[in-house]
């Protein structure tokens, strides 16, 4: 109970307790002229911040030629080891709650990998500053804080600490001073439902003077998960920032589930459907199977569902349920993008459903079939946001008895008035020859027609060889530009039909002379 209550009166910032740093070295350079007496003394209060060191000297000498003594006293030289600065946290769960069992739990503090310019890669352990608790007094060693008292790095949780955890830095050493950055892990048991957690504590330049130990720094999330903190602290998105290291703690949420198939997250999403082919024109029926894997009940509820080429949404099959009660469910369409949206609140260990149907073009044959969703989530006790995904169902769509495949048809004819289009008295011209980008060969036929079938939908170009019509070149056209070519692009839809039309004329009087 002792240290129990030790811990709570540190994070409530009601036990001020200070953490002398004792180490000290005196230096002194004498002459045979000087007797000097030295006076050093190193004060040790619980409630001190500093160690005051007081340096003084007397000396004495004899004038020969003169036959007088000389004496005197330095001036007093005072100097203040700064003391060991204590991030406080504790590990708790995602709704602030205390962890069921912390057996196995450590904390560690790393230095950045100086090979890594993200900064996110773990380098070498930080050598910590050794302590002891209870302090002896005289042999060197600093006094230590619960419930790391030895200052070990990392650092073991049990159970009896209800997940403090601490680590006491040394300015002495250089290691909160402006700029320096580490990296807090958070190493769950191997066999635990939980995941690690990465930190990154980046040192502020101090706003307080140094027997304040008031040590400023940003803590942001490695992870992508938020940063819970006690009170004092200002939240902005995933980053924390602590005024006084002493006093206010960083609280560490180790919240996210273990799923095995998929990274470990608080709601799993699972994507069905009643079949596993289908052909163009049959409905596919599918079903997102929500299930909520954590201990909050989860709102603002949106799924993001990706649809393949050649599957049609039907807004109006949309159902929703949860333990077999109906909830409403609203949905909205973008391109591909379906966008499934509930007011409804999944509680703890249940699963929301939602199926809809899909109809199947002919353009699905050209598709992948498969389609994949995302889910994204709010705990309701504390806002924090959640998401799984993507979760894909491959439907392998067959042919059947229908056909995507189009029709491209044209006509090579003489163009007298040269505005692109055939009109009456504007004879075709036979046997030229039409090039697709395939390298197909078409040939007109007596009245300039020409047609291919069972063409893939899509882009498609045309060339005309002018060399299979002998006295004739390009009519220009005095409409369209861009029909003053000898090819010609299109744009075939699915099962459709496009037109690919060349105008010619005689070339140098050769249709007058006939």
């Amino acid at each position: 109970m002792r240290r129990k209550e030790k811990r709570r009166q540190m994070k409530s910032g009601i036990f001020n307790f200070k953490i002398p740093f004792k180490h000290i070295t005196s230096i002194l350079i004498a002459a045979n002229i000087f007797q000097p007496s030295i006076s050093a003394f190193a004060q040790v209060n619980n409630t001190s911040t500093t160690v005051p060191i007081s340096n003084q000297a007397t000396y004495q000498y004899r004038d020969p030629a003169l036959g007088q003594t000389f004496k005197g006293i330095t001036s007093q030289l005072s100097l203040t080891s700064q003391g060991l600065v204590d991030p406080l946290g504790q590990i708790l769960g995602c709704g602030g709650n205390l962890l069921p069992d912390y057996t196995g739990f450590s904390v560690a503090l790393y230095e950045p990998d100086p090979n890594d310019p993200t900064g996110t890669e773990l380098g070498q352990l930080v050598t910590l500053t050794p302590t002891e608790l209870p302090d002896i007094p005289g042999n060197g060693v600093s006094r230590g804080l619960e419930p790391n008292e030895q200052n070990v790095n990392p650092f073991p949780l049990i159970n009896a600490d209800e997940g403090f955890y601490n680590f006491l830095f040394d300015p002495n050493r250089g290691q909160t001073d402006p700029g320096r950055t580490y990296i807090l892990v958070v190493n769950p048991p191997a066999d635990s439902i939980y995941t690690q957690r990465r930190i990154r504590l980046e040192i502020e330049a101090s706003t307080g003077a140094i027997q304040d130990n008031i040590v400023r720094y940003i803590a942001t999330s490695l992870d992508g998960q938020p940063i819970s903190t006690t009170g004092g602290v200002q939240v902005s998105d995933e980053v924390v920032f602590v005024p006084n290291a002493e006093t206010i703690g960083l609280d560490l949420l180790a919240f996210q589930f273990d799923l095995g198939m998929c990274e470990a997250e608080q709601i799993q999403i699972i994507k069905s459907s009643d079949r596993a082919t289908a052909e163009p024109g049959d409905t596919a029926i599918y079903r997102l199977s929500l299930r909520n894997q954590g201990d909050s009940g989860l709102d603002n509820v949106v799924v993001t569902d990706t649809f393949p080429r050649g599957f049609k949404f039907l807004p109006r099959s949309v159902r929703g349920e949860i333990e077999g009660q109906a909830v409403n469910i609203t949905s909205e369409r973008n391109g591909s993008v379906i966008t499934f949206r509930t007011d409804a609140v999944i509680p703890p260990d249940q699963v929301l459903n939602i199926a809809y149907g899909a109809q199947l073009s002919p353009d699905a044959v050209r598709g992948s079939g498969r389609n994949s969703a995302i889910v994204n989530a709010q705990r309701t006790d504390n806002d924090f946001e959640v998401k799984d995904g993507p979760a894909t169902h491959l439907l392998r769509v067959r042919p059947g008895i229908t056909s995507d495949c189009g029709t491209i048809i044209g006509r090579v004819f003489v163009d007298k008035n040269f505005d692109g289009e055939q009109q009456k008295g504007e004879p075709g011209v036979p046997n030229a020859v039409i090039y697709l980008e395939n390298g197909n060969r078409i040939t007109t036929d007596a009245n300039g027609l020409y047609s291919v079938a069972n063409v893939l939908p899509g882009k498609h170009t045309g060339v005309l060889d002018l060399s299979s019509l002998p006295g004739y070149t390009l009519a220009p056209n005095l409409k369209f530009k861009e029909r003053n070519s000898q090819s010609r692009l299109i744009n075939l839809e699915p099962s459709g039909m496009a037109r690919m039309n060349f105008a010619v004329t005689p070339a140098f009087g050769e249709e007058d002379k006939k």
